[in-house]
């Protein structure tokens, strides 16, 4: 696809859930810090729900009304196991990074908005191959947390690209949610914490299968855009 055809200059990628197959492995990791520190252990879809938030913000919603003291203990607990025993288990969604080779070698700009640290993220990065594919990246430490915007009018700043021209991939309500505050298109896909329900309560543009659906779907999208007169609105887009 050439790159003046391309519906958007900029695709910005929530990290777990979406290009990584994470979050069996964020859940457990929640359950072994909460067996740890004595407290009742959570039904899954309660913590798959919180996944894509800041640390801090999922504990708030996980243990509601801990002191500061126990919250400390619970983001400290959390993250030695994370380091010491979860962090190399997650591998990149089937696909991944040929599909990002494929959007880059198209003309996408690529970015990642997360609710990882930037440790975390860095280090994942890295283990991933992945260190050199972004033109930016943000991570919930060094911004508010999903849903607030400012991870990506951050990235958009950075990279002086109007919002209109970026969309925002993810698997959880928290990334469309995002991208609607700060007026992104956003795409959700379905093999993370939420599911299509959910997703399309946000009203995204589309809910794929996966991430490696997603240069058929824009392919599809630029044909319907491109055949219509620019003085018409872009039309709904086609289904995935």
């Amino acid at each position: 696809m050439p790159a003046e055809a391309n519906p958007f200059r900029l695709l910005v990628f929530d990290w777990d859930g979406t290009l990584m197959d994470s979050i069996g492995t964020i859940v457990a990791c929640t359950q072994a810090t909460l067996a740890e520190l004595g407290l009742a252990s959570l039904p899954d879809k309660t913590i798959r729900d919180t996944i894509g938030l800041g640390l801090r913000e999922t504990i708030d919603l996980l243990a509601p009304g801990c002191d500061e003291a126990l919250h400390l203990r619970i983001a400290e607990c959390y993250r030695r196991s994370w380091f010491s025993s979860y962090r190399d288990l997650p591998l990149l969604f089937a696909g991944v990074g040929a599909t990002l080779a494929e959007l880059a070698d198209a003309g996408y700009a690529l970015a990642v908005a997360t609710g990882k640290s930037r440790r975390g993220l860095d280090y994942a990065l890295d283990q991933t191959g992945l260190a050199g594919a972004f033109a930016a990246t943000r991570t919930a430490d060094e911004s508010h947390s999903k849903p607030h915007p400012q991870m990506l009018l951050d990235i958009l700043n950075h990279l002086e690209i109007h919002p209109s021209e970026a969309a925002m991939i993810g698997d959880t309500s928290f990334d469309l949610e995002m991208a609607q505050s700060a007026g992104l298109a956003a795409v959700g896909v379905l093999c993370g914490s939420h599911g299509r329900q959910e997703l399309e309560a946000c009203a995204p543009l589309a809910c794929l299968g996966g991430v490696h659906e997603l240069p058929g779907w824009l392919s599809r999208l630029a044909g319907e855009t491109w055949a219509t007169p620019s003085s018409s609105p872009r039309p709904t887009p086609p289904d995935p």
